[in-house]
């Protein structure tokens, strides 16, 4: 139970890292774009438009399979948790029929020591 957590957790550490890594590339492309495009202000204005697009397209794919991921792994811990559970449950009335036939055997002894003496 505690690797699915920490794999979990690193999970969304390399999700969150893989988002901040594209927006600082993408800043970092169209930042150097401007500064070193030969082009038209007009064109180097619609160039930018068309990356932030692609970018924002990229990004949200990311972030989409990003959540899907943290849902399976939530779904798939939580299965394990209910399995975990009702393992303790079925242990735990096996226990208690142990313990009352136990009881019941003690009885039984009782009884019959008093019936005899």
């Amino acid at each position: 139970m505690g690797r699915n957590n920490e794999k979990h957790a690193s999970g969304i550490d390399s999700t969150k890292n893989v988002i901040i890594g594209l927006l600082i590339g993408g800043l970092a492309g169209a930042a150097a774009m401007l500064l070193l495009a030969p082009q038209s202000g007009k064109q180097t204005r619609a160039q930018i438009q068309l990356k932030s697009i692609q970018l924002r397209d990229r990004t949200t794919g990311i972030v989409k399979d990003a959540v899907a991921q943290v849902r399976s792994d939530t779904h798939e811990i939580t299965s394990g948790l209910r399995g975990k559970a009702g393992q303790l449950k079925q242990l735990g009335k096996d226990r208690l029929v142990e313990q009352m036939d136990r009881v019941s055997t003690a009885l039984d002894v009782g009884k019959a020591a008093v019936k005899a003496a």
